[in-house]
């Protein structure tokens, strides 16, 4: 089957494409430009998978040249990974992950409607219940929407454009909704990576024995990227994925003291931790747990990887990184 990722250079796009050539598919990656940075997913994706990738140029913020590339080749889906995806970042630049989120993602719905040729999975995200968890309560895809930052609300104005497109039987597609997830290649801007980039570079001796932190006693329930992205490509195979939406969540709430604390534990160092105005969010979610029993019902998925080897590829990664 020939599968389009848009977001192929980011955080699970290149796992995604690991996964799809595993499975023997044809792989096809949107990038915004030919500038050469389809090879910084080399640090995840090995020569031999690269080799295989096709990739193709195109702006979500651009219809014409998306219309280019659904001529160029007829998918048989398409992941729609690609996203302005830092909390924070949305709080400094709204409008720009507004005009990112929203119309490029509406442009990518209304091209694949106008070619109706191929499945598309939305990725939406967890952030769209905002605080809806607080109170220690699973959180289920019939949970009310109040998203509480100007990222979760670009995902959740689309999560409501694509159910009525779905619904309208336009469009035939899925919407996923996942839950908190670590691994390589996930940027250092991010918590828990933050972490791992930070106490990296103490184990090189790059920097003294003290890392900066956020809110360490927000819970969430993080596993690996790679369970993650097998949870999109198994519903993407499934036919009664059509017109849901689906939770992708682990089992384990934890406080991200939890993350640092593992990280630190296996640096072999003692290491301060320093509470950073820099990682807080304007307005923090305190409390997320997910139900992923629809995800489970249809296609029988669980977290396979435990969260201990997670961590330990990431530090890994980012040592390996820091040293070239």
């Amino acid at each position: 089957m020939k599968f389009l990722i848009t977001g192929i250079t980011g955080f699970a796009g290149a796992h995604m494409a690991n996964l799809l050539i595993e499975q023997g598919h044809d792989v096809y990656g949107l990038v915004r430009g030919s500038n050469g940075m389809e090879s910084d997913i080399l640090d995840t994706v090995s020569q031999h998978k690269f080799d295989k990738i096709k990739f193709l140029y195109g702006n979500l913020e651009d219809r014409m040249a998306l219309r280019r590339v659904f001529l160029e080749a007829k998918f048989d889906g398409c992941f729609a990974l690609a996203a302005q995806s830092h909390p924070p970042t949305s709080f400094l630049q709204p409008l720009d992950t507004f005009r990112t989120n929203i119309m490029g993602m509406a442009n990518l719905i209304s091209v694949v409607e106008e070619f109706n040729h191929c499945k598309l999975m939305f990725c939406s995200t967890s952030e769209v219940y905002g605080n809806g968890g607080k109170a220690g309560n699973l959180l289920r895809e019939t949970t009310p929407m109040e998203p509480c930052n100007p990222y979760a609300v670009s995902k959740a104005a689309i999560d409501l454009y694509m159910q009525e497109r779905m619904m309208n039987k336009k469009i035939n597609g899925f919407i996923t909704r996942a839950f908190s997830h670590c691994g390589t290649r996930r940027g250092r801007n991010f918590s828990i990576s933050s972490d791992a980039y930070q106490i990296a570079n103490i184990m090189l001796g790059n920097k003294p024995p003290e890392v900066f932190v956020g809110n360490l006693d927000t819970v969430r329930v993080v596993i690996d990227v790679r369970d993650v992205v097998n949870a999109y490509y198994m519903l993407m195979l499934n036919n009664k994925s059509s017109g849901r939406i689906f939770n992708v969540c682990g089992d384990t709430p934890r406080k991200m003291a939890f993350f640092t604390d593992w990280l630190i534990e296996y640096s072999k160092i003692d290491i301060k931790k320093t509470i950073s105005k820099e990682f807080y969010r304007p307005i923090d979610i305190s409390y997320q747990h997910g139900d992923s029993s629809s995800l489970k019902d249809i296609t029988g998925w669980r977290a396979e990887l435990g969260i201990e080897r997670t961590l330990v590829d990431l530090i890994q990664y980012w040592l390996k990184k820091l040293k070239k």
